[in-house]
């Protein structure tokens, strides 16, 4: 049986950050994410500080008790000082703003009457300077989705982050070159009401930003969800690379929060009076020469393994919360956020760990464990691990009895979703001093929609599924062929321009050697009716594989064609049509028409 969300009261916004296709945003380095060795490396810690409201940030605070160092890859090419927060930031960059002015306008947004800077906290490390330069650009609009308006909450202008490369324990590392690229985000209001809805409209936002210069290709659009359903909370799902994934994604949060209501409804008919946490027990020593391989290791690494009773929990770690998803992977989940493996707690198996019977027993007699007690266990090093057992006990096993929490998880690739961090709060926005108030240029031209584009390209004659591949990847080569060359259909060029190439691609053959102006001159003798529709094939397999005379295929006039098939006929007395035909065509296929080659065969046999 289907969810009902309307009965679950499902508000679902999403946000979209698109990397813009220009330099960065506050220097002139090239966008461009590189790889492999870095050319140095800087290393930071990152420190907490007030916001404009005078508060600090929940979200800020939480990463600050990580105490982690950040290591950044950085690169020549695509790295300056303003990435490595040494240097003041330059000005806006005015390509970028005005492409993000052009999105504003496509969206029915209204552009604000001056763009001021601001800088939005982050001390994850995914920005050298703990802040994120953001500008407010545009305010409302909307877009029109199955004759539904979603409504447009705000689109920003900002900078990219530092793409993280590796997450430990102790430390982070990031590629710097990626900080700084232009971004546009733009979050709609949460008009979204269903899963399937939600990739829909996502699918419309990047057809949109698809409309302007902005950069293609894995990695340089992210899509965010925001949802909530009554008496849950509003969660931040970040990073969906797939939006195939999406429905998916909603659907399984969805049931996480009504899994998490639903241990909050049965946590209220238990008793509290000796309270749910107990102190936090270091049982080292009782492990140290226990057969599970991982803690053993550990111990012999000088790591500890930290333990504590969870009263009246028995049972409830286990607790499903949706299919295959347990409370107590909720609570290893955030573990995993501050860099441990995860937890071990009383509702597993533990003997597939390698726990004796006698080890348990000891355990839950030197934590005090009734029947009705559970008991989580921590390995690394022991003031962080005793840390994040007292934060689980706090943060998460307490807020169980009455809220779901508010956070921000990440997206993964299966619909499951995983803790980053808290949700974060108005705090963390204050004034850059750096940059002057901008104010935006109002003559901004609007470029064609890619909807637009492809009711062009049906109304063209191509099919709706050709006519939205072309408007994606070649509208502007498709429209210049479609109008020099007069004589072949457009479907025809369509079909050449992306399918057929494709289809040459899947052979294994190199299709970077079929360059525009080859297709140009193969076009150009098409039209001039030298070359077949027929050699066309032929033609772009010999372009991919270096080889190419168009001599060979051009039309062969009405008597030469009779020649050289009255020589083939000659040399194949006696054999059937079919194996004859077969024998013409192979020689021949390119130089006329099929339909023109067969009638001449046919009557070339009869009068032999």
């Amino acid at each position: 049986m289907g969810i009902n969300y309307d009965k679950l009261g499902l508000k679902i916004g999403i946000e979209i950050h698109q990397q813009i296709n220009t330099r960065k945003l506050f220097c002139n380095c090239e966008s461009q994410m590189i790889k492999g060795e870095p050319d140095y490396i800087i290393k930071r810690k990152l420190r907490v500080s007030k916001g404009e409201l005078g508060k600090e940030d929940i979200a800020a605070k939480y990463e600050k008790r990580k105490e982690k160092d950040f290591i950044y890859n950085c690169y020549n090419k695509s790295c300056c000082l303003v990435e490595l927060d040494e240097e003041p930031p330059h000005d806006v960059n005015k390509e970028a703003l005005n492409i993000v002015l052009q999105i504003s306008k496509l969206l029915n947004a209204d552009i604000v009457d001056k763009i001021e800077v601001m800088r939005k906290m982050v001390i994850d490390g995914s920005n050298t300077s703990g802040f994120q330069r953001t500008m407010l650009v545009a305010l409302g609009g909307h877009i029109d989705v199955d004759n539904k308006k979603i409504g447009i909450g705000a689109i920003n202008l900002e900078e990219d982050s530092a793409q993280v490369i590796e997450r430990k324990e102790g430390y982070d590392v990031y590629n710097l070159s990626r900080l700084g690229i232009p971004l546009v985000e733009i979050s709609t209001k949460p008009d979204i009401k269903s899963p399937q809805e939600a990739k829909v409209v996502a699918e419309k936002m990047g057809l949109i930003l698809r409309s302007t210069n902005v950069k293609r290709g894995i990695g340089t659009i992210r899509q965010d969800i925001n949802l909530s359903i009554t008496n849950g909370a509003r969660v931040e799902i970040k990073g969906f690379q797939d939006i195939k994934v999406m429905p998916k994604t909603i659907e399984n949060e969805v049931k996480r929060q009504v899994g998490l209501i639903n241990l909050m409804n049965i946590l209220k008919n238990k008793n509290k009076e000796k309270g749910i946490i107990s102190d936090v027990t270091d049982v080292t020593d009782m492990l140290k020469k226990t057969n599970v391989k991982f803690i053993k290791k550990s111990i012999e690494n000088n790591l500890h393994a930290v333990a504590s009773k969870v009263n009246g929990f028995s049972g409830l770690l286990g607790y499903e919360l949706y299919k295959d998803y347990r409370f107590g992977t909720e609570l290893a989940g955030y573990a995993k956020a501050f860099g441990f493996g995860g937890i071990i707690h009383s509702d597993e198996n533990l003997e597939k760990y390698g726990f004796t019977e006698k080890e348990i027993k000891e355990i839950k007699e030197k934590l005090g464990c009734g029947n009705d007690d559970a008991f989580i266990i921590v390995v690394g090093n022991k003031d962080k691990s005793i840390f994040l057992l007292n934060e689980i006990l706090n943060n998460r096993i307490e807020k169980a009895f009455y809220e779901v929490p508010k956070e921000v998880r990440k997206a993964n690739n299966d619909g499951t979703t995983t803790f980053l961090r808290p949700l974060p709060g108005a705090a963390r926005l204050y004034p850059e001093t750096d940059v002057p108030l901008i104010v935006p240029p109002r003559d901004i031209e609007v470029p064609i929609t890619i909807d637009e584009k492809i009711k062009k390209n049906i109304e063209l004659g191509l099919s709706k599924d050709l006519a939205k591949l072309i408007a994606k990847e070649k509208q502007e080569m498709f429209e210049r062929f479609v109008d020099k060359f007069r004589n072949i259909k457009p479907s025809f060029i369509a079909e050449v321009v992306i399918p057929k190439i494709k289809e040459i691609k899947r052979e294994g053959l190199d299709i970077e050697k079929i360059k525009e102006k080859d297709i140009e001159k193969m076009f150009l003798y098409l039209n001039e009716g030298k070359i077949t529709k027929d050699s066309i094939d032929i033609i772009l397999r010999n372009i991919a594989q270096g080889k190419i005379r168009y001599a060979d295929y051009f039309v062969l006039s009405d008597d030469e064609l009779e020649r050289e098939i009255k020589n083939i006929v000659e040399k194949n007395k006696g054999v059937g049509f079919n194996t004859l035909i077969g024998k013409v065509m192979s020689k021949l296929k390119g130089k006329a028409e099929g339909k023109k080659i067969v009638e001449i065969t046919k009557r070339l046999i009869d009068s032999i």
